[in-house]
């Protein structure tokens, strides 16, 4: 054998010395062949792995649903299980260690295949845990989020919903039943407030585990954002809004006092009708809800199918499959969930005819027909919203319409001359509430980093520190309830918020984009949306229809040819 091993050694010595350009052209052939094989193993590696995702996510998102309009602990119980599924799938340290090779080596495979393993690595990187950390993660979260859905506030005797709170505060002039009702709206905080402590504690344990300082950090950079940046965002929105929000809540202020018959100095937080102060209370010389109050609640929802069929992006199917009004048990508050990201996408919402459902339904409807809209023969993997403040752009872009007067006479019915006269009050308003959104923003943001960094800390005195700061808001004479707990996306939706407050930006980036396609002169606000097919033309192909396909940064310059920067926002509320 080694005879014979010499022998066909020598031979391919002479062979390759006598045909030398022949062997060239052979090793060429050969690289060529080493590198086809590569693109073969990605394309089989990618659609094992989506095929199996696709389904373990569909399982996930019907049990999620099913949670949330039940309430049910068996429903809640199926859905841990199924989310806990389809975290170990991302947990497979094996499959996470073939994507990282395989993006060492992403220029030599197609593009979109790179792409979905970008993707897929910070899926991989978020889950690199135990299984025993996954499903500690996922129960302890599951328990709160049950437990917020499913609790009714006690008030003199009775068990009210949120929506029968909000009703009453809205209504009641007298500061001290205002102040319970205000209580009344917190109590859940403290039925879950140290639970949510216990699982921030969780949280940075696993983030520790991944490498990373604390879960803020984590989910700050596995949303793709560098925390400096994002945070220098927020300082410059700090102060292009500091001066503006500063002189609208005096004035606010001292329409309340007139209202509630109370000196300016003596407003709390119960005046101003939402328990957080994020939404701004009605305008002393018109409440919004009166554009809105004659209708059924079924009309809200007529009004918005109407609207989104006349600018081309029809949600009749969307309806068909959500699920709109109160129910016991069900969760109090409003989403969209993509079931498949095939087209069974559904809406949650517990509508009623105010303006504020109104905006709610045509926010949600946003985030609806942006997941209906994504280009369907795109990998699975990217067949989401470009970014998550993509998507609540979108959908803010909508919600915002509830308010514009254009909007309001033609699809609200509203009177023409009632909304003449009072067009002015409307624009304050909006520009109010713009502000009063992005200081609570702020709030939100810095709160949750710092619940993170030190979980231990007196989080109930620092809750009121921001809201003093940021909100310029009163904190109630020694109180010492964990407040801040009331608020479900600490549970639900972590490390979240900066992203709504990323798609009020791009919200204004955008309307700035349609309202020069409309040549449209003046406030913004004031963009008239009517029948525009256009615009849905121009959001269906620019924004809806890529997808996950392009980082970001990129996809908002092809959007709206410029960075996402606060430019815009500051130009609407100055």
């Amino acid at each position: 054998m080694k005879r014979l091993t010499l022998i066909v050694a020598a031979f391919g010595l002479i062979l390759g010395t006598q045909l030398g350009p022949l062997a060239g052209q052979a090793k060429d052939r050969a690289k060529k062949k080493q590198q086809e094989p590569r693109k073969v193993r990605v394309k089989k590696f990618l659609d094992d792995y989506q095929a199996e995702y696709a389904a373990l996510e569909r399982k996930a998102t019907i049990a999620s649903w099913n949670a949330a309009n039940s309430g049910k602990e068996a429903d809640f119980d199926l859905y841990a299980k199924e989310a806990v599924a389809l975290r170990q799938l991302h947990a497979d340290p094996a499959r996470y260690k073939r994507i990282q090779r395989f993006l060492k080596g992403k220029h030599r495979i197609d593009p979109m295949d790179a792409r979905v393993l970008e993707i897929a690595e910070l899926e991989f990187k978020a889950n690199q845990l135990s299984p025993e950390m996954l499903k500690r993660l996922v129960e302890a979260s599951t328990q709160i989020e049950k437990a917020l859905n499913t609790y009714r506030a006690e008030l003199d005797g009775k068990r009210l919903t949120n929506n029968d709170l909000l009703e009453q505060i809205a209504k009641e002039t007298d500061t001290a039943k205002r102040q319970a009702m205000w209580e009344a709206l917190k109590q859940v905080g403290g039925q879950v407030g140290p639970k949510i402590v216990a699982l921030a504690k969780l949280r940075n344990e696993a983030a520790a585990e991944l490498g990373y300082a604390n879960y803020w950090e984590m989910k700050i950079r596995l949303q793709d954002y560098e925390p400096e940046v994002l945070l220098a965002i927020f300082k410059e929105l700090e102060e292009v809004t500091d001066e503006p929000f500063t002189r609208m809540k005096a004035e606010l202020d001292g329409e309340l006092s007139r209202r509630f018959k109370i000196e300016p100095a003596a407003m709390m937080p119960w005046h101003y009708d939402n328990p957080f102060f994020q939404d701004a209370p009605p305008a002393e010389k018109v409440d919004l809800d009166e554009f809105y109050e004659h209708l059924e609640k079924e009309e809200i929802v007529e009004l918005a199918v109407k609207f989104f069929r006349d600018i081309g992006l029809p949600i009749e199917k969307i309806v068909a499959q959500s699920d709109l009004y109160e129910r016991e048990g069900k969760d109090q508050h409003a989403f969209c969930t993509s079931i498949d990201r095939a087209g069974d996408v559904r809406t949650l919402l517990n509508i009623k005819p105010t303006v504020n459902w109104m905006e709610v339904m045509l926010h949600e409807q946003g985030h609806a027909v942006y997941d209906v809209g994504i280009e369907r023969s795109l990998p699975f993997s990217l067949r989401e919203p470009s970014h998550i403040f993509a998507t609540e752009g979108v959908a803010m872009l909508f919600g915002a319409l509830s308010k514009n007067p254009t909007w309001m006479v033609g699809y609200a019915g509203a009177d023409p001359k009632r909304v003449k006269e009072v067009e002015a009050t409307i624009l304050q308003q909006r520009r109010r509430e713009q502000l009063i959104f992005a200081r609570w923003t702020m709030v939100m943001l810095h709160f949750e980093k710092a619940l993170y960094e030190d979980p231990d800390q007196d989080l109930n005195r620092l809750w009121w520190d921001y809201v003093e700061r940021f909100q310029k808001l009163k904190r109630p004479s020694g109180r010492d309830e964990p407040d801040w707990a009331a608020k479900p996306h600490f549970t639900i939706a972590p490390v979240y918020y900066h992203n709504y407050m990323l798609g009020e930006l791009f919200a204004a980036q955008m309307r700035h984009t349609l309202a020069d396609m409309a040549g449209h002169k003046g406030p913004t606000v004031m963009l008239s949306f009517n029948g525009r097919k256009e615009f849905g033309t121009f959001l269906r192909e620019r924004v809806f229809q890529p997808g996950k396909s392009k980082p970001w940064r990129e996809f908002v310059d092809d959007v709206t040819g410029e960075d996402l920067s606060v430019k815009h926002f500051a130009e609407e509320v100055r």
